[in-house]
């Protein structure tokens, strides 16, 4: 029997929802729509240049932040790594497979590339989630950003809304408690800054052995 005989169809969840989005997307401006196409195929990039943006502010500050910040690249690959286990567990079809009657924005995936979680929702919230740890409203931006990334894959054709959804609790669910964890190795990036990757790490304020184990 073929993967598309086996693969799951979501339509039934909230397939109308994905139409009438999909209407929406049809009604709306063309530039807008390719505003729309372009973010949500390039966007992830704009997580990568926060993450930067969160090294270079965590060179002046402790060494938790800076541990949180190094680790949300991992934080996100890790979440990544759990989503690629649901998708194979559960193989959903795309929607613009499943509705061929879907004129969407985006080429549809072909077929065995799994729609559900979305991949972009989780990498956007993960981010996002290891961030708001070490800069509150960097994060909060950051999570803008991420709801934004997850509707436009919605807009563009591709998912559906529970797949952005879910992903969204994915990154969410992973990236919180690992961005907590890697608070932890505050001590160890304190270390780090009084050897050679003091360049890099840059100095922090000094933060006596005792208080750390007070720190989150």
């Amino acid at each position: 029997m073929s993967h598309s005989l086996l693969a799951y169809d979501g339509s039934g969840i909230d397939g109308g929802l994905y139409t009438q989005v999909i209407g929406w997307a049809h009604s709306s401006p063309n530039w807008f729509d390719q505003l729309v196409k372009v973010w949500s195929a390039v966007g992830l990039g704009l997580f990568a240049v926060f993450m930067v943006y969160g090294w270079w502010k965590a060179r002046s500050d402790d060494s938790v932040v800076m541990a949180r910040v190094l680790a949300s690249p991992l934080v996100v690959i890790a979440a990544y790594a759990v989503n690629s286990g649901l998708k194979s567990l559960v193989h959903e079809n795309r929607p613009c497979q499943q509705m061929p009657t879907s004129i969407t924005l985006e080429t549809c995936p072909a077929t065995g590339d799994w729609s559900f979680p979305s991949n972009h929702s989780v990498i956007a919230f993960s981010a996002a989630a290891a961030l708001i740890l070490a800069y509150r409203r960097l994060g909060q931006v950051a999570m803008v950003f991420a709801a934004l990334m997850a509707v436009s894959r919605v807009w563009v054709g591709v998912h559906y809304p529970h797949d952005v959804a879910v992903g969204a609790l994915v990154g969410l669910v992973v990236g919180i408690p690992l961005a907590l964890l890697a608070g932890r190795l505050g001590p160890l990036v304190d270390g780090l800054r009084r050897g050679a990757l003091a360049p890099v790490l840059g100095s922090g304020p000094a933060v006596p052995a005792v208080q750390w184990q007070h720190r989150y």
